[in-house]
């Protein structure tokens, strides 16, 4: 999961692109870039750190021109530590091209041999974003051989691109006196939307992952670029815009609205927000039929994202909802930090108990979902320690019970506290007095009401179908190699100092 966004205006972009990125900064806090173009000539800044972290004054001036893109980075493949696979990748041949990508190519091993082989294209990290804007690169190549490079070279260079990578994506590209082009995967798993808003000087066109990155920066939000399609934005801020997949099918992940995503965007038509609404409207029907209401006292949220489905989880039922954990916003998301050391020293200086709301009361938690197990293991302490009766769990989500090779940092079997466990086993690790999980077919079911468009969901975490149909058991084995080898430098104090500098304003 990372953050991307592309602008075309006719005004410096390095302001409007950096307020895009804080807006985004939710989905990646291990680094940032932005690249702006002036002419042919790039400018790029980008290193290890959060936005209000790597850009100084200093960075900001150096930023010229009014084409730009930029990226929050949260890594899932090559290396969390490296600055090199910090984005922006840049390759100079074909134009120029300058790349952001959100996602993960499940095939990205293949590809690198191949490029290497026969494309004749050297790759020199171990970031499967390198690996794509090289395929682009040839493409485009191919495409645009002995002919100028109009919007539909370009687009056969996508479709040709489709036919080569797996797994999901989301890119935002500059081609050096060009344009901007934006393309998603066939499958629509991960989030892009574009819009448009008028500057100074002319029209500005911005594409982002989430609509708030559009609506927060005053522009307002065109559509979503649907599975398969690609846009290309010229210089004169004219837009192209051609499906580029044979069979393409909106299956957006379905974590995005249980966690990821921001309240307040709409991603593929679905409000963030009213999909939380109709979790916690379906998990409270489960709740009825395996915990009397009445002997919950009170409904209490883990902050921040599970509060729209504890809100109408309490209203359901008949009791109170009441804020009963105060969150310390300057301490980092426990979910995006990759050690897991740092995880579980920071859950209590995170997260504070109101005594008053605990102290003799059976207590309903509401949780977004349960991935690892230990950060509600040790809420469900806190809440005792506060003085408790009776602490119950529920959450929103369905068991995750298998790996995302998609682009969410769930990797490996073992790090599942639901994997091979049953929900009684799970009640006893995490300390609850009783737990409640959400139905898969439910959490689909209400989703899916607020678009008909959808076909489906990727929602290989909790039902174990990859929809990509190219995932193997060599695959998940690679990846818990990756994790394995970034772990031995993950809880560096070092590197703790870093991730524990967060603003964030939701997510657990």
């Amino acid at each position: 999961m990372c953050g991307i966004v592309g602008v075309i205006a006719k005004d410096p972009v390095n302001q409007l692109i950096y307020d895009a990125l804080l807006l985004l900064q939710h989905r990646g806090q291990d680094a940032a870039g932005i690249v702006t173009m002036q002419g042919t000539k790039c400018f790029m800044h980008k290193a290890r750190g959060m936005v209000r972290d790597v850009f100084r004054t200093r960075n900001m001036r150096s930023l010229l021109g009014a084409v730009g893109l930029g990226q929050v980075r949260y890594p899932t493949a090559g290396s969390a530590y490296s600055e090199e696979e910090a984005q922006p990748f840049y390759v100079n041949a074909p134009f120029g091209i300058v790349l952001v990508h959100n996602g993960n190519l499940t095939n990205a091993a293949a590809l690198k041999r191949e490029l290497i082989a026969v494309d004749r294209r050297h790759i020199n990290t171990e970031s499967d974003t390198e690996v794509l804007i090289n395929v682009l690169a040839h493409e485009l190549q191919t495409a645009a051989q002995g002919i100028a490079l109009t919007p539909d070279a370009v687009f056969q260079a996508v479709g040709a691109v489709h036919k080569r990578l797996k797994g999901s994506y989301a890119v935002v590209a500059l081609i050096a006196g060009h344009g901007l082009l934006a393309f998603r995967d066939p499958f629509g798993i991960r989030p892009l939307c574009f819009g448009q808003g008028e500057g100074t000087n002319g029209p500005e066109l911005m594409v982002a992952s989430e609509s708030v990155a559009i609506e927060g920066t005053g522009h307002k939000v065109t559509r979503d670029v649907a599975p398969g399609e690609a846009i290309f934005i010229d210089l004169q801020a004219r837009l192209h815009a051609r499906q580029c997949a044979d069979n393409p099918s909106l299956n957006p992940c379905m974590f995005e609205f249980v966690y990821l995503a921001r309240p307040d965007s709409v991603m593929d038509g679905v409000s963030v927000y009213q999909a939380r609404l109709n979790l916690g409207e379906t998990l409270a029907q489960r709740l009825i039929s395996t915990l009397p209401p009445n002997e919950i006292d009170v409904v209490v949220p883990i902050p921040e994202s599970s509060r729209p489905s504890a809100m109408q989880l309490a209203q359901r039922i008949g009791k109170p909802y009441r804020e009963g954990f105060v969150k310390n916003r300057y301490v980092g998301r426990t979910f995006i930090m990759p050690g897991q050391g740092v995880r579980a020293k920071s859950v209590r200086q995170k997260l504070n108990a109101i005594g008053v709301e605990f102290k003799g009361r059976n207590v309903l938690l509401v949780d977004d979902s349960i991935v690892r197990g230990t950060t509600s293991k040790e809420i469900i302490q806190m809440a005792r320690d506060a003085g408790a009766r009776k602490v119950y769990m529920a959450s929103a989500a369905p068991p995750v019970r298998y790996p995302n090779v998609y682009g969410i940092d769930m990797p490996t079997h073992s790090e599942l506290i639901a994997h091979n466990r049953t929900v009684e086993e799970i009640r006893k690790f995490i300390g609850a007095d009783a737990l409640i999980y959400q139905d898969v077919a439910a959490m689909k079911k209400v989703v899916a009401a607020l678009n008909p468009a959808i076909h489906g969901f990727e929602a290989s975490c909790f039902d174990g179908v990859y929809i990509t149909g190219d995932v193997t058991a060599d695959d998940f084995a690679t990846m818990a190699a990756q994790r394995s080898a970034q772990g031995e430098d993950e809880d560096n104090p070092e590197r703790s100092r870093l991730v524990l500098q967060d603003t964030a304003e939701h997510g657990p």
